[in-house]
């Protein structure tokens, strides 16, 4: 039983360490998202963080249609993002997860 026990902590353990790695990969995930006409332009990584941002001149002279841009495609790259983070982590917390009675939930 105690061996048990020690052997699930230290599969626990690995599925941490799988976790904390895939957060570090994600952040080398570049997620790139525009406006469809090109004018505005944002990379984040996996992880949400913004990387670089590209406005095109043309949107300089128009401030409200300029913050518009901004609101849609970040909320784009972030919902994106988000997904892969999520599904990433997901899974590399799965795949270490020992197989514990009762814990059915995570598979």
């Amino acid at each position: 039983m105690f061996g048990d026990l020690m052997g699930m902590m230290g599969k626990l353990k690995e599925a941490q360490q799988k976790v904390e790695e895939t957060k570090l990969r994600l952040d080398t995930v570049l997620i790139d998202e525009q406006s469809n006409d090109g004018l505005f332009k944002v990379t984040l990584t996996a992880n949400r963080k913004i990387k670089s941002i590209h406005i095109d001149d043309a949107l300089l002279e128009d401030k409200e249609q300029l913050e518009d841009y901004f609101v849609l495609v970040m909320n784009k790259a972030i919902e994106r993002a988000t997904q892969i983070n999520e599904a990433e982590l997901a899974a590399a917390a799965q795949d270490g997860m020992p197989n514990i009675p009762g814990m059915d939930m995570f598979k």
